[in-house]
């Protein structure tokens, strides 16, 4: 019997550990709220923000364990910063701007009010620490969506450990094609402003805009930088 009770102990035991959050449920609302081209209809999302807690509750009790996969840690963190984003928008909607947002003088980014494992984060605190600092992947700027027009649109589904190179890729090389965003050819280069502030993320800028861009660039070719737009991304 004590045997039998061991066992079941040790399989308890494992089966909590092996426990991940379920991103179908960010996925179901990404689907029904988001457009393909990134637009959020938060007037109607907010309705549902019942459902989007629910997820944010799922990815607190589930957090990275040391055991996860680089690519199921990853997953995680992109979703959960867009995700507690989102939440962030919808407890002050409506409004023009993120940027609008001011808590005892500290921006969006900077406010620590996300609760996981214990310490208190902040947007800024999983964008630098959870995803630049953890995985150093550049691509990761572009399915990460900061609620406003220049940024990288937000995709309307979840991230998972199974698809988050493909999409990296993918959500990548759409951003650089996006001629709202970028206008690149071959001897003349106008990005987002989001190269200049990563620009470290980056390595040699002509390499990367080649490598994932819709042109190949001229060697030598001067790099100007877009204004970036913060109204809403509605």
């Amino acid at each position: 019997m004590k045997n039998i009770l061991s066992i079941l102990s040790i399989f308890l035991t494992i089966t909590i550990a092996a426990q991940k959050p379920n991103h179908d449920q960010w996925t179901t609302l990404l689907n029904k709220h988001v457009s393909t081209a990134g637009k959020v209809n938060y007037k109607e999302l907010k309705k549902e923000v019942s459902k989007l807690d629910d997820y944010i509750e799922d990815l607190k009790k589930n957090v990275p364990e040391s055991e996860w996969s680089s690519n199921e840690k990853k997953a995680y963190w992109v979703n959960a910063y867009n995700a507690f984003t989102v939440k962030l928008i919808l407890t002050k909607y409506p409004l023009a701007s993120i940027k609008d947002l001011n808590y005892d003088g500290k921006s969006a980014w900077d406010y620590k009010w996300i609760d996981i494992a214990g310490a208190k984060l902040s947007l800024n605190d999983i964008e630098n620490k959870k995803l630049r600092s953890a995985f150093k992947d550049p691509r990761i700027h572009f399915v990460i969506n900061c609620a406003s027009y220049s940024c990288p649109v937000l995709i309307n589904k979840a991230v998972k450990a199974e698809n988050i190179d493909e999409i990296l890729a993918s959500q990548t090389k759409k951003f650089l094609a996006d001629k709202t965003r970028n206008k690149i050819s071959a001897d003349k280069v106008q990005i987002s402003e989001l190269f200049k502030w990563y620009a470290e993320d980056f390595g040699e800028m002509l390499d990367f805009l080649n490598k994932y861009g819709p042109t190949k660039i001229k060697a030598g070719t001067a790099i100007e930088y877009l204004e970036y737009k913060w109204n809403i991304n509605e």
